[in-house]
């Protein structure tokens, strides 16, 4: 993964900038680098804080990430990374499990005991017992706490306790891991990961196992890796402000009135044979009538030709256009203060009839932002020929 560019600023000297990626990246030495997306209001680059809360916000909406009732408003987000925010989600939701109490389930255990029960494990047993007639080498089940969801959550809390670097955090972690003493931790991990239980009984897990996952398995994280890095949390901006506006959207549109579909998959730009999907970001349906909103994560800017709108993204727009038979194709990106105050979308009209426009999400003024763009579409919508 290309993460990072180099370059030289006159003045300055060299420069190390982050490219499409955002999160945390710890290195073996201790150094911490956060990298923050650019978010701006009005024409100003807002604050650290204001940022942080933003990008916050904005990954809530990635399925990947399971905090939906967490609150950022009893958190100090200048003194913690997005690593250590996400270590104390973790933590809450074990505390309310612990409270409640682990679940218990029957597991299978061996040893050589004096009586027997359950399955005589005869080879074992030879091994064992050769100068021991008195003993039984058997697998019996017990109830147990020791069940593979309670085995992921410990391996999961010792292996935070090693990358955090918060006090707090540690002292928590330390704390839970009492409640987890005669749970073992996992050995294979994806083994107990494919033994887990998702019924009714067991809802109380879902949320951390899901934690579970992507600290174990970094599902949700890029592939950086190096020789000096000792955990890295990175996600990709297309992909998160593409699912911030595709969920503030579907909130925002009546359901009663507007279908709304993420990632479709209906067309293809050749149909004989079947070659190269179209994926759109958002497809917005009312009757037979459609439009197709694309989301980008670039800076557009009045110093730059064409404001820095790339032919390929507009290529992509007419064929969107083309093939769905849109009404308009919404080229979304976030508003920056290069682009002044440049707010109301801008139109691209074809002799053809193919028409996109360009369009600004402002993320600290994110619902607003939302309110305008379901209006632009309503009146689409019902501007008939």
């Amino acid at each position: 993964m290309e993460l990072m560019s180099l370059s030289s600023k006159r003045g300055i000297g060299k420069i190390i900038s982050a490219k499409n990626y955002v999160g945390l990246i710890t290195l073996r030495d201790g150094t911490e680098l956060e990298i923050l997306p650019k978010v701006y209001t009005h024409d100003q680059e807002s604050s650290a804080d204001e940022t942080k809360r933003v990008f916050l916000d904005m990954l809530k909406f990635l399925q990947e990430i399971p905090y939906k009732t967490f609150h950022f408003s009893h958190v100090k987000l200048e003194n913690m990374n997005i690593l250590e925010i996400f270590i104390r989600m973790f933590i809450e939701e074990v505390y309310t499990l612990v409270k409640r109490g682990l679940k218990s389930d029957y597991v299978p255990h061996q040893d050589n005991e004096h009586f027997l029960k359950g399955k005589w494990l005869f080879s074992q047993h030879i091994k064992s017992n050769i100068a021991h007639k008195e003993r039984f080498f058997i697998e019996y089940d017990v109830f147990s706490i020791n069940r593979p969801e309670n085995r992921l959550i410990k391996t999961t809390l010792e292996a935070l306790q090693r990358c955090s670097s918060s006090s707090k955090n540690k002292k928590d972690i330390r704390l839970l891991l009492a409640a987890f003493e005669s749970v073992d931790v996992s050995v294979h991990p994806d083994h107990d990961f494919a033994r887990v239980v998702s019924d009714s009984s067991m809802k109380e897990y879902a949320t951390i196992i899901q934690w579970c996952t992507i600290f174990l398995r970094k599902q949700s994280f890029t592939s950086f890796s190096g020789n000096g890095l000792a955990y890295s949390l990175l996600f990709p901006m297309e992909k998160v402000f593409e699912s911030y506006v595709a969920g503030k959207l579907s909130k925002a549109l009546d359901k009663g009135i507007y279908r709304i579909k993420t990632q479709d998959r209906v067309h293809h730009l050749f149909d004989e044979p079947k070659r190269f999907l179209l994926k759109p970001d958002i497809v917005v349906q009312r009757g037979d009538s459609s439009i197709v909103l694309d989301t980008k994560w670039k800076r557009l800017s009045t110093e730059q030709s064409n404001y820095g709108i790339s032919q390929s993204d507009m290529y992509q727009a007419y064929a969107y256009h083309q093939k769905y038979g849109a009404k308009t194709v919404f080229l979304l990106y976030p508003s920056t203060g290069s682009m002044g105050n440049t707010t109301e979308p801008f139109t691209y009209r074809s002799k053809d009839g193919v028409t996109v426009r360009i369009g600004f999400v402002d993320l600290i003024q994110i619902d607003h932002s939302i309110q305008q763009l379901v209006q632009q579409i309503h009146e689409v919508m019902l501007d008939t020929p």
